[in-house]
């Protein structure tokens, strides 16, 4: 049986917790007298920090008391799984007649809470203060720092940093970071850091981390796979030079982490600000969405109302559902609704309102499909009162209460949004972000087929754990709400609505498409199917 101290480093290495030693030995005791063998510790372990962490305890310290009452706690649940004939104690019942409309959220990025990753505790904290808009001085290097952090702990938590658990057994391949404050003097040695792009004043290419910055010889490096912009955060490895230069020969994104493995040490905290659901919950809500095969949720994005093709080509969708007698659970229409922006003038406001409440005639008219879709709209950057500062508002109530009065399920949120459905999240983000990051690489740049380019935006967004990371002369974000662009976890989809030709991807267990534009004379969209989390072209 494991002694108390690898007990210890199990429950810090995986779940950033400390045990006391009194616990680590209460742990001991319980894996002996149940006699669990070696193969099965790492999973008993499991459940104790699981339950551990659903507590929400003030401190990672994990003493005798509280673990005794989780073991206790988890002992009811054995007796009551066993009393129910193994169904469980979940939410849900096992005979729970579902409606799926009372499982939508819909999340305005406005209205997220702003979690920041404590070092101090290794876990996220709550920020007392709700978010402004204009923010302080010390909000704009908060938010860096706090990007830096969240992929510092996905990266030491990675199996190529992860030491051994047992000191003195070989490390293997075992990658070790160093602070850019740890190169002075130490020219000639090899290096890997973790640190965020940037130029320096004179054009040079230079890494930034918590502690300073180093500049960077990148003349050495192959073509970078992937797309690297400045204001990613990456991984170098190269030799310090007597210049004060890091001479690259390595660069990359940092590894990411699927949302089964954020989930289960951070399950506890309600991200989206709609009540958490514990990991266990969320697996019966998946087996419980095979039910409604389907439902499905049509994503249209550019939907120009101003140009008199659009709601033609609507018109030709909406029959095609009736004529097959498929009633979409949701629509998501993404701007720009507008092909030209509304300008200044009194008479530009009035046509982009006359457009909303021509769409609402239209989609009103079909009475099965108003009474039982749900329908969600997502500014573009056209769209008032657009500005280029990501999160953007959503489209204000003057120009759609024609269009609300008309069909009651319309909701009009921020872009970014999100919605939860079931266990899912679902991140929607309308931006031409294909074109803004092939504008902004760093590096030498290598000839890229089209399928490729794809799959390394998709890797790009999911490894930076961010829907925007681009400096901010590029991509101005309100620095108080950049934790509403964050994915972590990774989210179960994302929607990059993009004027950029169709898409879709699967990385790291996460289904990302791109929509494509309804513009034109293909009126091209895509479905997406909760059930099994995908989507098709349409």
């Amino acid at each position: 049986m494991a002694p108390p101290t690898l007990t210890s480093i199990e429950f810090q290495k995986k779940y950033m917790l400390a045990l006391q030693v009194e616990a680590a030995q209460f742990i001991l005791n319980i894996l002996e007298e149940h006699s669990v063998a070696e193969d099965e510790i790492s999973d008993s372990l499991e459940h104790l920090a699981k339950g551990w962490m659903a507590q929400e305890y003030d401190s990672n310290l994990v003493t005798k008391p509280q673990i005794q009452r989780v073991y206790e706690l988890l002992q009811v649940d054995s007796r009551e799984v066993m009393g129910n004939g193994g169904a469980g104690t979940y939410a849900l019942g096992e005979e729970d007649e579902l409606d799926p409309s009372q499982h939508l959220v819909f999340i305005d990025a406005f209205d997220m809470p702003r979690w920041m990753f404590s070092v101090e505790r290794h876990t996220f904290e709550k920020s007392a203060a709700p978010p402004s808009m204009g923010g302080n001085p010390a909000s704009r290097a908060a938010f860096l720092r706090d990007r830096y952090h969240v992929i510092k702990q996905v990266v030491l938590r990675n199996e190529h940093f992860t030491p051994a658990v047992v000191p003195g057994l070989s490390q293997g391949d075992m990658n070790k970071l160093t602070s850019t404050k740890n190169l002075l003097g130490r020219a000639g040695q090899t290096f890997m850091l973790l640190g965020m792009l940037a130029h320096e004043p004179d054009g040079k290419l230079c890494l930034e981390d918590v502690d300073g910055k180093v500049l960077l010889d990148v003349s050495g490096v192959a073509p970078a796979q992937g797309l690297i912009t400045e204001g990613c955060f990456v991984l170098v490895e190269g030799e310090y030079t007597d210049e004060d230069t890091l001479k690259v020969w390595q660069i990359g994104h940092p590894p990411s982490e699927r949302r089964l493995a954020s989930r289960s040490i951070f399950g506890h905290i309600d991200f989206l600000g709609k009540g958490a659901t514990t990991p266990a919950e969320d697996e019966e809500y998946a087996r419980r969405i095979q039910d409604f095969p389907h439902l499905a949720f049509v994503v249209i994005s550019d939907l120009w109302l101003d140009y008199p093709k659009t709601l033609v080509g609507l018109r030709a969708v909406l029959d095609k559902c009736v004529e097959t007698g498929f009633t979409p659970f949701l629509f998501i229409f993404c701007g720009n609704f507008t092909s030209k922006g509304i300008g200044s003038g009194g008479a530009g406001v009035k046509q982009y309102t006359d457009n909303f409440s021509a769409l609402g005639d239209l989609l009103s008219s079909y009475k099965d499909i108003a009474a039982s879709s749900h329908f969600l709209f997502v500014p573009g950057p056209l769209d008032p009162w657009g500005s280029s500062t990501l999160p953007r508002a959503a489209i204000p109530e003057q120009f759609v209460s024609r269009l609300k009065a008309r069909l009651p399920r319309a909701v009009f949120l921020s872009n970014p949004c999100r919605i939860k459905f079931f266990g899912q999240e679902i991140v929607i983000f309308r931006e031409d972000l294909m074109a803004r990051v092939l504008r902004n690489l760093v590096g030498v740049k290598q000839e890229i087929e089209a399928p490729e380019l794809k799959r390394y935006l998709v890797q790009m967004v999911i490894d930076q754990e961010h829907l925007s990371p681009l400096p901010l002369t590029v991509q101005p974000i309100l620095w108080e709400f950049d934790p509403a662009l964050r994915l972590y976890p990774t989210p179960t989809t994302l929607i990059l609505a993009d004027k950029h030709e169709r898409y879709e991807e699967t990385y790291e267990g996460c289904h990302i498409f791109n929509p494509g534009s309804f513009i034109g004379n293909s009126f091209g969209f895509s479905t997406y199917f909760p059930y099994n989390g995908r989507s098709e072209e349409s």
